[in-house]
């Protein structure tokens, strides 16, 4: 639980530090970004791979599962600074396993997202739920983001943009399932 009290008095501290002047439009900045910070971070009350154990009875061939277009919004564990862009999650379920509604793998995408995080570490974790929760034929994440550790300091290369693939099980590259993922993400405009 983020006790959300003690980060206001954090980040109060934090611009008196850096000499920041105190005004109608300051006032009351330490409350409103302890609240969006315990907003951005609020994974860590979560347990994303529980989203997965709700199913459903699924046909017997239900083929391949693909959700493109979803939106990541995560943070930096190194800089905190926002990590931006979009996300597909994919998965071929076992012939008559069961099946999960569409919303929860981007429940899952947002539940590890909203922590403290590294772009590898996320897909990884995407993955890996689906795989202990569903056992499925395969499964992959795919994210393409900008960095704002990259994009607004050191560097300074605005345009950079990260992209990521964690995949498990009996998929191999070039195998046609991956295919149809990737093509399908690209599409997304990722």
């Amino acid at each position: 639980m983020i006790d959300v009290d003690k980060v206001a008095s954090s980040i109060a501290d934090l611009m008196l530090a850096f000499g920041v002047e105190i005004d109608s439009h300051t006032a009351d900045t330490p409350r409103r970004v302890a609240e969006a910070w315990a907003e951005n971070l609020a994974g860590y009350d979560d347990d994303p791979a529980a989203h997965l154990d709700a199913t459903f009875d699924g046909p017997s061939d239900p083929g391949l599962v693909v959700l493109s277009g979803i939106q990541l919004i995560s943070t930096c564990a190194h800089h905190l600074l926002p990590i931006t862009g979009v996300a597909t999650v994919a998965y071929r379920p076992r012939p008559g396993a069961p099946i999960v509604g569409l919303s929860k793998l981007a429940r899952v995408l947002h539940g590890y997202a909203r922590r403290l995080q590294i772009q590898e570490q996320i897909g990884y974790q995407v993955v890996d739920a689906i795989r202990r929760k569903l056992d499925p034929v395969g499964a992959a994440c795919i994210l393409t983001a900008s960095h704002g550790c990259i994009s607004t300091r050191g560097v300074a290369e605005h345009g950079a943009l990260t992209t990521t693939q964690a995949i498990i099980g009996e998929w191999q590259p070039g195998h046609p399932d991956l295919q149809a993922i990737l093509a399908e993400h690209s599409a997304r405009g990722a």
